[in-house]
């Protein structure tokens, strides 16, 4: 048995390498996707009072800590046991929203664009964001300015722009001011407009990638997500529901408070990341997806008018649900058109500006579960407290884990296209990477990298002799 490691992964939230191997005549047998970093806030958490949760999660990511700080939120309004105010949910999911366009702008832009841009096969030392700017000035330029929307949005209402602390258990900790309101949507028009330059610009660059569109990760699964209750798109409250690869639902009210009946979590010794998995069908064949992909194949639509245009020319690719991985990268435009849309529909709803943001109370139950839906995919906080308000159980299933048998599979299924004879191919190896690029994991975790990443892949024989190395 040969083994090439690819060790960073590059162009992704985080650190982790992936590991093909090849039997005897050099053809690949199986690969893995190691996550290398440890998550430790499940035991950190215990013994903290649950109301320091929502901004104690926050610090869990620095890319998506808005879809962190809502879903512990959620889930300490049910410790609290109450119903809190319209408007508190809307402000949050308006800032829900800005984190999703800041962050697939983030993904699409920074860490994609120059594949989609420049091509799987350019020179590496231009295929990157300065290489973008060179090709396509205004390109760069769209990403940087969306990027910079989402931020300025979560910052002008949240107070900061990484980690806030607004939202509260029971609301948001201030009302939103009009002179906020304002501001926000003055700068809709512009960033729409960027929206629907981008998907212009990306829809023909599809032809370009057909053979991309074939192996990355393109296989039956099934996909999870939230719908409101007339089935559109949701990101912050609603049902969860599953469809399956042909687009129909296979059930569509799951209830968050039993989660353990349907999803199971397993533990690989290769990697610190859990693998969710539908526990009906067993593990791993009850493979599932989620994140824009995800959303966009089981809703009935975005509920804004631009973006429902997108959508159905999305669901257009396929007679059934859209199976290849590479759409990722389309979903997220067409979401980053509907977060813009919804930002400005939620608001020019008068009610925006009550003053009654936030229900105060005392714990009232024992047990809460907060679903929200991060960039990349559902996210689940599930606590328990003592009599005196002390976490006392915390779990936590995070986007990429319900993504990461996919993923696996995903590399797989590109490096046995694309890793030929045991070469290491520059090319091939960062199909392989992109196919994980795709799904855009979120692995960072807290943790901050200064410098430029190394990445060092190693061919290995089967008596654990070095063959070949290549670095970059």
């Amino acid at each position: 048995m040969k083994r090439i490691v690819i060790d960073p992964v590059t162009r992704i939230e985080g650190h982790s390498k992936i590991t093909i191997h090849l039997d005897e005549t050099g053809a690949v047998a199986h690969a893995q996707f190691h996550v290398t970093q440890f998550r430790g806030f499940e035991k950190l958490c215990e013994g903290r009072p649950f109301h320091e949760m929502p901004s104690l999660m926050a610090r869990i990511c620095g890319i998506c800590p808005v879809s962190h700080l809502v879903a512990s939120a959620k889930a300490c309004d049910e410790l609290l046991a109450v119903r809190i105010p319209r408007v508190a949910a809307d402000l949050r999911r308006i800032l829900n929203l800005a984190q999703l366009v800041q962050s697939h702008a983030l993904s699409f832009f920074h860490l994609s664009s120059p594949d989609l841009l420049l091509g799987m096969d350019a020179d590496p030392a231009q295929r990157n964001l300065f290489g973008v700017l060179q090709a396509n000035p205004q390109l760069g330029r769209d990403g940087i300015r969306l990027r910079q929307f989402g931020q300025q949005v979560i910052e002008w209402m949240a107070g900061k722009r990484i980690h806030p602390a607004w939202v509260v258990p029971g609301g948001v900790s201030h009302p939103l001011e009009p002179e906020v309101r304002d501001r926000i949507l003055a700068a809709i028009p512009e960033v729409r407009e960027i929206a629907l330059r981008t998907l212009a610009w990306f829809k023909p660059k599809i032809e370009d990638f057909r053979q991309e569109i074939r192996v990355f990760a393109n296989f039956p699964s099934l996909f999870l997500g939230l719908v409101d209750r007339d089935g559109r798109l949701e990101h912050y409250d609603g049902q969860l529901r599953l469809s399956d690869s042909a687009g129909k639902i296979v059930t569509g009210a799951l209830d968050p408070a039993r989660y353990g009946d349907y999803i199971g979590e397993a533990v690989e010794p290769w990697s610190y990341l859990k693998s969710a998995y539908y526990k009906p069908a067993g593990y791993p064949a009850g493979l599932y997806r989620v994140g824009p992909l995800a959303r966009l194949n089981l809703c009935d639509g975005c509920g804004t008018p631009l973006a429902d245009q997108e959508w159905s020319e999305f669901r257009d690719l396929e007679r059934g649900a859209v199976l290849s991985s590479f759409h990722y990268h389309y979903a997220r435009l067409v979401e980053v058109l509907y977060g813009i849309e919804k930002i400005e529909a939620l608001l020019l709803d008068p009610e925006i500006l009550d003053r009654r943001v936030r229900a105060v109370a005392e714990p009232n139950a024992a047990e809460g579960i907060g679903i929200s839906e991060a960039p990349r995919g559902m996210l689940l906080h599930h606590y328990r407290i003592d009599a005196q308000g002390l976490i006392t159980y915390a779990n936590l299933i995070i986007a990429t884990g319900h993504n990461n048998l996919a993923m696996n599979r995903g590399i797989l299924q590109a490096a046995r296209h694309f890793v030929t004879d045991g070469a290491l191919s520059e090319t091939a190896l960062n199909r392989v990477e992109a196919v994980i690029r795709a799904f855009d994991p979120c692995l960072s975790c807290s943790t901050h990298a200064l410098g430029e990443m190394r990445l060092e892949i190693d061919l290995l024989a089967a008596d654990g002799g070095l063959l070949d190395r290549v670095r970059r």
